[in-house]
């Protein structure tokens, strides 16, 4: 079954899905041992808080507000890295998680690409600075494994 997706339902998941990549990274990135795999992951922060911030702008511009994040959500993303952290935050380990994250992201935004039958040019451009974004740090996070 297709589910159709409006204009503020994709703004809204494209906001939150970055917005988890920023508060995911925020958990980990203190334990981050590595100098070089510290630059790319605070690079990914700074590309996911960019889509924030252009979501922001056009929920604004369309006069609706955004959708937070459950605090359900953001607890149980602290609790786990927090616990595959305690177990061993050695580069590998760190890169492994970020790459599951970039999975699911690629996975998600491109579900809800293909389900989105808008056209609002705005939101697929945006939705696809996520999907490069996703791959392309999903690519250079397995040079760390």
């Amino acid at each position: 079954m297709v589910i159709k997706l409006d204009n503020i339902e994709f703004l809204n998941y494209i906001y939150q899905n970055a917005k988890m990549g920023v508060i995911g990274i925020e958990h980990i990135e203190n334990n981050i041992l590595n100098d070089d795999l510290k630059h790319l992951i605070l690079k990914q922060k700074q590309d996911y808080q960019d889509i924030v911030d252009e979501a922001k702008a056009l929920f604004k511009r369309y006069h609706k507000e955004e959708k937070d994040i459950s605090t359900m959500a953001i607890i149980g993303s602290y609790i786990s890295a927090k616990f595959n952290l305690l177990k061993d935050n050695n580069t590998n380990t760190v890169a492994k998680m970020m790459i599951e994250g970039s999975n699911k992201g690629i996975i998600e935004i491109t579900e809800k690409m293909n389900n989105y039958h808008g056209d609002n040019h705005e939101l697929i451009l945006l939705a696809k600075k996520l999907l490069r974004s996703e791959e392309y740090n999903l690519e250079e996070l397995k040079k760390y494994l």
